[in-house]
This record gives C-alpha cells, structure tokens and sequence, in this order.
C-alpha cells in the first residue's frame, strides 16, 4: 500500500488574485505556505486534514464536476460571516434527509463548494463502545 503523508486539491484558477481573495479574504482560509513569484504565485490552504492549492492559470474555469466538501463547526456562524464578507450563497442551510446540513457556494470561477455541519446527535459521530 502507499504510504501516504499529505494530500492537497489543486486549482488552476481563471484568476489567481480572485481566488485568493475568495479563498483567503471570504472564505477565511489559512494561508499553509506560498511558493513562487508574481500574480500566477502558488498559495496553499488549509482544509483542516487536507490542503487546497491554487497554482498557475487556466484558460478556462474546472469541469462541473469539480467540487470541494468543506465541513465547519457551526452552520448558523459560518452562514452569517459569509454573508457578511459578501460570498453568494448559492442555497442557503438545510437540513438534509440523512441528516447533514448543508449551505452550497460557489468559488469566482463557480466550482460548487458544499459547507457541512455534523449534528451532534448524527450517526457519523455515532462511535459504539465510547
């Protein structure tokens, strides 16, 4: 099996700046490590167990099928500090039907990210013999 020590989802934004001010100014990412020089500069983020690297440029926005799954504390507190930071909610919280609830957005160049919060009482934190 390979040993794996890191992992990280790479981006080539349309615009780099954008996206590194979406991704660090509203969406409140820290800020891992930066590599290189200039606008097209790579910045990586932490994703909690991951990372998120937006390097070099693309000509056009990801495929449609892209998307990022970022999991967050409180949903209420992360719905009202994006809203106050000027992200555009693309469907606002909603408890699912297996339980999660989940706000949808969209990075400048429209990759869906889903923001999800566990409830304390859902089967994912469900742990028998603790």
């Amino acid at each position: 099996m390979v040993h794996v020590l890191s992992g990280r989802v790479l981006l080539r934004p349309t615009d780099p700046e954008r996206s590194r001010v979406f991704y660090g100014g509203q969406l409140g990412l820290a800020v891992y490590r930066e590599f290189g020089t200039g606008p097209e500069r790579g910045t990586v983020y932490f994703l909690g167990g991951g990372f998120l690297e937006l390097s070099g440029r693309s000509e056009a926005p990801p495929a449609a099928d892209v998307r990022l799954w970022l999991q967050v504390p409180d949903m209420t507190a992360a719905h009202e500090e994006l809203l106050a930071k000027g992200v555009e909610i693309v469907r606002p919280p909603v408890k699912e039907p297996w339980g999660l609830v989940e706000m949808w957005v969209a990075d400048p160049d429209g990759t869906p990210i889903v923001l999800v919060e566990v409830p304390a009482d859902h089967p994912i934190r469900y742990r028998p013999g603790i």
